[in-house]
């Protein structure tokens, strides 16, 4: 689609600066712009751009000093970070508002299938399934019997939902996430194997989630597995059975929180971090990456390492497991001449 400067300016409240009419058709970095494109300009540290960007326009902040020349057309704005965010999302709208249901879709007449939805190829959607309005489900999905999905809700390619399970409204699950499979649980036996303890739970994903590619999230032995409304999950991460995780919290990639486990509301847990079975961490706690948790955390704990403890007092050991062994070798030579002095 093409925008000029009136209507970018018109949709993010900006004054124009240069030609009213310039034609954008794409977005760029400030430091890749091409001709045609929409660029912005939010960090001082890449100011100098500017002066050599080909893009078309380039949104910056009300406050900002051209000290040379500039060729793009600007729109001025109070914050270029916020109004070019604001852009991306409209942009993004526009690119993935799809419509309709595909012929070789497979829907069981059982299922209730909203208004204005999207059902793509070979996607699957199983009896007594529901799905809300303006939903989108992309090709070769699989949602299984007796699911609820809420409006709004997008399921790219490749998605699997098991059976019983329930996604609300607003939420975005990406390709390959796997939402209800068994979660983990096997009872040893006397004869060293295994018995397999049915699975006979759900999982329930609420209001304006976003769960990444690859994720999985398993369903609970009994009750449920609930992501509460606002959780981001990032590419990559496992939820095992009967874990809850608050509202709004945050987990980057490849973490991993065992069975039972317990994360509280605002919580921002970094890349790599596993959480051990039947913990309880707080509100508002913060995880640095690759940390261990093997105790439970009160609230507004700050924590890293394996096993994390107080990240400030980390910190402060980590400086002197650095320098080990300088110590270790200012040990030695303390003792030799120790030894030295007793022999005289």
């Amino acid at each position: 689609m093409t925008f000029t400067a009136t209507d970018i300016a018109k949709l993010l409240n900006g004054i124009i600066e240069g030609d009213k009419n310039a034609i954008v058709n794409g977005l760029s970095k400030i430091e890749e712009g091409t001709p045609g494109t929409l660029s912005f300009l939010a960090n001082p540290k890449y100011t100098s751009y500017i002066y050599q960007s080909k893009a078309s326009i380039v949104i910056v902040s009300k406050s900002f000093v051209a000290e040379r020349t500039i060729t793009p057309t600007l729109i001025r704005v109070d914050d270029p970070y916020s109004a070019f965010a604001s852009l991306l999302e409209m942009y993004n709208q526009i690119k993935l508002n799809k419509s309709g249901i595909s012929e070789l879709a497979f829907i069981s007449p059982s299922a209730r299938i909203g208004k204005e939805v999207y059902i793509g190829a070979f996607a699957y959607i199983g009896d007594n399934t529901c799905v809300g309005d303006k939903t989108k489900i992309y090709p070769q999905c699989y949602v299984g019997d007796n699911t609820s999905i809420g409006s709004k809700t997008t399921l790219f390619s490749g998605v699997k939902v098991y059976s019983d399970n329930v996604i609300g409204n607003d939420c975005v699950i990406h390709a390959g996430a796997i939402i209800g499979a068994d979660g983990f649980g096997f009872a040893p036996q006397s004869d060293d194997n295994y018995k397999k303890i049915a699975q006979i739970g759900n999982v329930i994903i609420e209001d304006n989630v976003e769960i990444g590619a690859n994720t999985t999230i398993d369903r609970a032995t009994l009750g449920s597995t609930i992501i509460r409304k606002g959780v981001k999950l990032d590419n990559l991460i496992q939820i095992a059975h009967n874990v809850e995780i608050g509202e709004n919290t945050v987990i980057a990639a490849q973490s991993g929180v065992a069975g039972s486990g317990k994360v509280g509301r605002n919580c921002m847990i970094a890349a790599q971090v596993g959480i051990v079975g039947h913990l309880s961490v707080g509100n508002n706690v913060k995880i640095a990456g690759q940390s261990g948790i093997s105790t439970s955390l009160p609230d507004e704990s700050i924590v890293m390492g394996s096993p994390a403890f107080d990240a400030g007092k980390y910190k402060k050991a980590y400086v002197h497991f650095r320098n080990l062994q300088k110590l270790v070798d200012k040990v030695d030579e303390l003792e030799k001449k120790i030894k030295e002095m007793e022999s005289k």
